[in-house]
């Protein structure tokens, strides 16, 4: 991915004075890792290397369109025409046009809301859980940790349910499906009880969903014994479960908690009480913000849910520990966790995911990101000749394996490219103090002690210029003796 500081701008000025490109595509595309999918939307002959420089003058902080987009110039140009049939899929028998659904949250909690995803290309939605519960939210409710560009890496909140009536939601079911008939409407519910969950389950039947999604894991409520208090008791999963079979229709899933050391107990338990399948994971509790404040005002803060890019590994690793559990073999397992880009759709699907949804990437960057997220995957499946979504699912997993099995037969070393390195010796002060004292500056560059170095790849991290890579893999000469 090529590093620039665009702002991702809405309606935005560089395109709007460029007359021969979209830059603002091009710079989406680039910001999420469609580098290739933004080469092959440009003409052969790249217009930006002779021009004016208009969209620069445009846009607010100065970046340099030109060079980034003739830079493109280095990257093949492919006669690639995207065919996003190849996205089809399904949500329990139901037809899906691409994988792509937004989860249950503030994302998907009104007609306008959905109306607009649905418009933007999404194939379905999650809608705000639904329960009979009073719900009153906090304000503020967010916080976030923050990288480079103001890019959020771990998103936190505290927000609940949904704040409309029954009534209200109904009708916004009804309406949806009377205006998008082809998309998919999965309705999230929550009940304090068997009496709530049966009768959530009842109203839901004729009311235009798809499908239901039994809310087993959110972390934020205020009333004992719902939401992630459940998600934690396979008892109380498989018997809410075993209600909601008695009284639907429709089929579902039920959502899990990623607050427990074995997800796959409170899938089981779902699967044994008649469900069509799972989604994993919603947020992971944390605390919101930690007052030092010393001016005699106290802030309060709150355990909420932790969600975003930073989850993302703790999420594939639940995903892949139900990809692998044989009782959901040929049952739905819809992944969420930190899904912003193509890639990382791509992986939750390789380890067993049907669906994705997505909530964090949408509050941050819109719905307009699945533009970005069908060009990705729809170019990597004609690229590796693949006909359909469906078949890559699930490829990864037997690459999963348990840490003692790993092979640590060889090592594999760094290797530094001289002419990207700038001297800073990043790597030599992670190494000395963090790794194996193995790299050493000698006039301005890094020398490897291959003696010392272990392939821990440390320093291929921390370097802020991407100049160290792997290079082959070495058997070492001689192993080392642990003297007990």
């Amino acid at each position: 991915m090529i590093d620039f500081d665009c702002l991702l701008c809405h309606n935005a000025k560089c395109t709007i004075e460029c007359g021969d490109i979209e830059p603002h595509r091009i710079l989406r595309d680039l910001y999420f890792s469609n580098d290739e999918v933004a080469r092959n939307s440009l003409p052969e002959n790249i217009p930006c290397l002779n021009c004016d420089g208009r969209c620069e003058k445009a846009c607010p902080v100065h970046v340099k369109i030109k060079d980034i987009v003739s830079s493109l110039k280095e990257i093949k140009k492919e006669d690639i025409s995207l065919d996003y049939d190849r996205l089809r899929t399904d949500f329990c028998g139901i037809p899906l046009e691409n994988p792509f659904l937004l989860s249950s949250s503030v994302v998907s909690s009104t007609y306008e809301m959905c109306a607009r995803a649905f418009n933007e290309g999404w194939a379905g939605a999650a809608f705000k859980t639904i329960c009979l519960m009073d719900i009153i939210e906090s304000s503020p409710r967010f916080s976030a940790i923050k990288g480079d560009n103001h890019r959020i890496i771990g998103f936190k909140n505290i927000e609940q349910l949904s704040e409309n009536s029954i009534e209200e939601n109904l009708k916004t079911f009804k309406r949806l499906k009377k205006d998008f008939p082809n998309k998919f409407l999965l309705v999230s519910i929550m009940g304090r009880n068997d009496e709530e969950w049966a009768y959530l389950t009842d109203i839901l039947n004729d009311s235009g969903a798809d499908a239901l999604e039994l809310n087993f894991s959110c972390p934020n409520m205020t009333e004992e014994n719902t939401g992630s208090d459940i998600g934690q008791i396979p008892e109380l999963v498989e018997r809410y479960t075993r209600v909601v079979k008695k009284h639907s229709k429709l089929p579902f899933i039920a959502k899990l908690t990623p607050n427990v050391t074995h997800i796959e107990e409170s899938a089981d338990a779902a699967i044994r009480g008649g469900a069509n399948g799972v989604a994993a994971i919603n947020t992971i509790k944390s605390l919101i913000e930690v007052d030092i404040n010393r001016d005699g005002k106290l802030f309060f803060s709150s355990i909420g849910g932790y969600s975003g890019r930073a989850i993302k590994p703790i999420a594939l690793r639940f995903i892949a520990e139900l990809g692998k559990d044989p009782n959901l073999k040929d049952h739905h397992i819809s992944a969420m966790g930190g899904i912003e880009n193509w890639i990382d759709a791509m992986e939750f699907i390789a380890l067993g995911a049907n669906t994705v949804q997505i909530t964090t990437a949408v509050m941050q960057y819109g719905y307009r990101i699945i533009n970005e997220l069908k060009d990705g995957i729809t170019h990597y499946l004609i690229k590796n000749n693949v006909a359909s979504i469906n078949d890559i699912r699930g490829d990864a997993l037997p690459g999963v394996v348990d840490v003692e099995k790993l092979d640590r037969s060889y090592i594999i070393y760094p290797k530094f490219n001289r002419e990207k390195c700038v001297g800073c010796g990043r790597c030599e002060v992670s190494c000395m103090d963090g790794g194996h004292q193995a790299i050493t500056i000698v006039d301005g560059h890094p020398i490897l002690n291959a003696d010392r170095c272990v392939g821990c790849h440390l320093c291929v991290l921390v370097c802020p210029r991407d100049a160290i890579t792997s290079s082959e893999k070495h058997v070492p000469k001689k192993k080392r003796n642990i003297q007990l």
